[in-house]
């Protein structure tokens, strides 16, 4: 993730969405075929059906879905495997991100936020809330649940900007952080099976041994995710959070920190509407001639699941309830996708969320922005893009 030139570049909450319509036919980044899937109907069909599949896109006749080496198409990682292979993978963690896991942790994510609100407190005006807050937060969470020291935190951030490259580091360059990560994980999953303790990476152990005949190299795939993807998410999910609130919704910002309830409700909504980044679709392949809203998809075309216009369908989500922060939402959001592939930290990045904007608004009521959106500095990734940098005032 770099600093990016920010003139063409607009907040994510402002993106434009085309109208959601049936399935046509598109092109991939690189110009390769695809086909556009944007009604919620559809793109939760794609998501749930088992004939769209994730692994066949890494097949050795595919199109490239990057350019250069990156976490996100490792064919090792979970999320790009299928049927069983991924059900096994799976199977290892799903215990540990249930709901009422999620809630055991409530009192310690809190106190972690507490901490941070106080470093804030004392902080000279104005001072960078991403610094301060976006950042170490997930970051401080994720490093307690899988028990890493402070030196895995410092270099979190290093293996981030390379793990999601966003075209800026060389290939060379991306492989061989990628290839110190890689090894980091290993040796990971190594002391912990040495002397495992209570954390993810133990339980991770313990349930890949029960269920047997997992490859390493997979396991190492799903450590360095959970590393990178369980902190840099929610960091982004918070500054892109803070920038729409502050900048463009100021009047709900003290009734988030009044109400706890309508904060969760808040961090629902902002889930649903304002995307991780700028990609427009979550690529599937076909296995078989499959209909979608009535349109043929043909055996072996790459499918591009838009869950950002999705999200905005009209037909599931009227328009007149759309900016209203604290209403329910009508239908499951697929910003955490659908079916067998949902995101298995969707709680977890729920709960900090809504703890994170709810005690800010407590503790800092009166928070504003010190600069205009359109002057924002970009981090990007190859799936997100968020604040490098906010300074608020109280």
């Amino acid at each position: 993730m770099t600093t990016t030139d920010p003139s063409p570049l607009v907040p994510l909450h402002r993106l434009h969405f085309d109208e959601p319509g049936p399935p046509r036919l598109g092109e991939l980044p690189g110009g390769a075929p695809a086909w556009l899937v944007s009604r919620y109907a559809d793109v939760r069909q794609v998501l749930s059906d088992p004939r769209f599949g994730r692994s066949r896109l890494y097949a050795a006749d595919a199109p490239a879905l990057s350019d250069v080496p990156d976490l996100v198409n490792n064919p090792d990682l979970m999320f790009n495997q299928d049927g069983s292979d991924h059900l096994r993978l799976r199977r290892t963690l799903r215990r540990a991100f249930t709901p009422r896991a999620v809630a055991r942790w409530r009192p310690w994510i809190a106190a972690i936020v507490e901490q941070l609100l106080d470093r804030l407190e004392d902080r000279p005006q104005p001072a960078d809330v991403v610094e301060e807050f976006t950042l170490p937060l997930p970051v401080a969470v994720i490093s307690r649940l899988m028990g890493l020291d402070a030196s895995a935190r410092d270099r979190m951030r290093h293996w981030s900007e390379h793990a999601f490259s966003d075209g800026s580091h060389s290939g060379e360059e991306v492989e061989s952080v990628l290839k110190e990560f890689s090894a980091f994980g290993a040796e990971l999953l190594a002391e912990r099976r040495r002397a495992p303790g209570d954390d993810l990476i133990s339980s991770l152990v313990r349930a890949a041994d029960d269920e047997g005949g997992l490859p390493e190299a997979q396991l190492v795939s799903l450590v360095c995710g959970l590393v990178v993807g369980g902190h840099d998410s929610t960091m982004t999910m918070l500054g892109n959070a803070l920038l729409y609130l502050l900048g463009e919704r100021p009047e709900s910002w003290p009734r988030i920190g009044a109400d706890e309830e309508a904060a969760g409700r808040v961090a629902d909504r902002l889930i649903h509407l304002v995307p991780l980044g700028d990609d427009r679709g979550t690529a599937r392949h076909a296995a078989e001639d499959t209909e979608v809203g009535g349109v043929v998809i043909p055996a072996g075309a790459v499918v591009l699941a838009d869950c950002g216009a999705a999200n905005r369908d009209p037909a599931v989500f009227p328009r007149h309830t759309r900016d209203d922060l604290f209403a329910p939402l009508e239908a499951p959001t697929l910003s955490f996708g659908a079916g067998a592939h949902y995101c298995l930290g969707a709680w977890l990045a729920r709960t900090e969320l809504q703890i994170a904007l709810h005690r800010l608004s407590a503790r800092f009521p009166g928070l504003s922005l010190t600069e205009p959106a359109e002057t924002v500095l970009w981090r990007t990734g190859t799936t997100s893009r968020s604040p490098q940098r906010l300074g608020v005032r109280w």
